[in-house]
C-alpha cells in the first residue's frame, strides 16, 4: 500500500462521495465531557446526550452523496492547482452531465477549459488530487447497480489504490470521530469523542437559522493549548431541527508528522428536493505534502444543479 493513499485520508473531500456507512456506537453511555450550549437548548431541555449519540450514528449526510449517483445533474466544476510562490501553476473549469440510463450512469463534458500542465501528454492528470476527483465524480464509462442503501456500506473496499484511498478518506467525512486504521503515525487521533482526545477539544450546541431553516449547530475546536496538537482544527455541522438531517458542514484538518503533512479546508453544502436530500456545493482548499511526492496546493469548488 502505497504512502500516497495514506495522506489522501485526509484529503477527500472529496469528500464526500464516497460508499460509508456511519459506525454503530453505544446510545445509552453518557458523554461526560461538558458541552456550551446556548441560551435557548438550555431552555428546552435538549438532550446532548441522545445529540451526541445521533451525531455518531448519522446516515444521512452520506445518503445524499449515494442519492447523488443515482440521477441526472449538471455539475460546474473548477480546479486550480498553486506553485510554492502560490501562483496559479494549472487550472480546469468544466461542466459536465451525469445521464442516468437503464440503472447505468455517466459523465458528458459539456465544456472544459485547462492552463498550464494540467494533464499529461498521455492525457492522464499530472496532479494525484485531481486524478482522485476524477476518480470520485466523474464515470467515463458506465457505472452500473449502485444504489443508495447506507446498511453495511462500509465495509465494501476496493482493491486499487483509488478504491483503498476512497475508502479511508470517507472515514473522516461521513464518520467524523471514528479511529481512521492504516494511516500511519495518526492512531487513535481522528477519535474526538473518545477518552484520550475528546479532552483536547471544547464542544458546543447552539439552535441557529441556516437559509431560513431552523437548525441545531454543533461545532468543535481544540482547546486553549491544544491547537496543534489536533487533527481537526474545526468541524461544524447544521443539522436541521425537524428531522437532524445535515444540511450543512464545514471541515479544517491539519496533522503534520516526519513522512507526510498536510492543512485542508471543506465545506459541504446540501437541499432537499423532491422528498430527497442532495449535495449542491462542495468546495476543498488543500495542502499536502509526502516525501515520496511533490507538494500539491489545490483548490476546487463543485456546484450541482439537479
Amino acid at each position: 500500500m502505497g504512502i500516497t493513499r495514506y495522506c489522501f485520508v485526509c484529503l477527500l473531500l472529496y469528500l464526500f462521495y464516497t460508499p460509508c456507512y456511519a459506525q454503530h456506537y453505544d446510545t445509552v453511555s453518557v458523554f461526560s465531557l461538558p458541552v456550551q450550549l446556548d441560551s435557548f437548548v438550555v431552555k428546552s431541555g435538549f438532550d446532548v446526550n441522545a445529540f451526541i449519540a445521533r451525531i455518531r450514528n448519522d446516515t444521512t449526510f452520506y445518503k445524499a452523496f449515494k442519492s447523488m449517483r443515482l440521477v441526472p445533474y449538471t455539475a460546474v466544476n473548477d480546479i486550480t492547482v498553486f506553485d510554492k510562490h502560490e501562483q496559479v501553476a494549472a487550472s480546469l473549469h468544466s461542466k459536465t452531465r451525469q445521464q442516468v440510463n437503464k440503472g447505468c450512469r455517466t459523465t458528458a463534458i459539456i465544456e472544459e477549459h485547462t492552463k498550464g500542465h494540467f494533464y499529461k501528454r498521455d492525457s492522464d492528470y499530472n496532479y494525484y488530487t485531481a486524478k482522485l476527483f476524477a476518480f470520485l465524480f466523474f464515470a467515463k464509462e458506465p457505472q452500473c447497480n449502485e444504489n443508495d442503501i447506507v446498511a453495511g456500506s462500509l465495509d465494501e473496499r476496493g482493491n486499487g489504490e483509488m478504491e483503498k484511498s476512497e475508502y479511508e478518506l470517507k472515514q473522516l467525512i461521513f464518520n467524523p470521530g471514528a479511529k481512521v486504521s492504516g494511516v500511519p503515525f495518526m492512531g487513535s487521533r481522528a477519535s474526538i469523542f473518545d477518552e484520550g482526545e475528546a479532552e483536547k477539544y471544547d464542544f458546543k450546541i447552539t439552535r441557529e437559522m441556516y437559509e431560513g431553516q431552523p437548525c441545531y449547530v454543533f461545532r468543535i475546536t481544540p482547546e486553549s493549548g491544544y491547537e496543534h496538537k489536533v487533527i481537526y482544527n474545526e468541524l461544524t455541522t447544521w443539522f436541521r431541527e425537524s428531522d437532524y438531517s445535515i444540511v450543512a458542514r464545514d471541515y479544517s484538518l491539519s496533522y503534520s508528522t516526519l513522512v507526510y503533512d498536510f492543512d485542508v479546508r471543506m465545506k459541504v453544502r446540501t437541499k432537499q428536493i423532491s422528498g430527497k436530500l442532495y449535495p449542491t456545493n462542495i468546495s476543498y482548499d488543500g495542502d499536502w505534502h509526502i516525501i515520496t511526492k511533490k507538494r500539491e496546493r489545490v483548490k476546487f469548488t463543485i456546484a450541482l444543479t439537479y
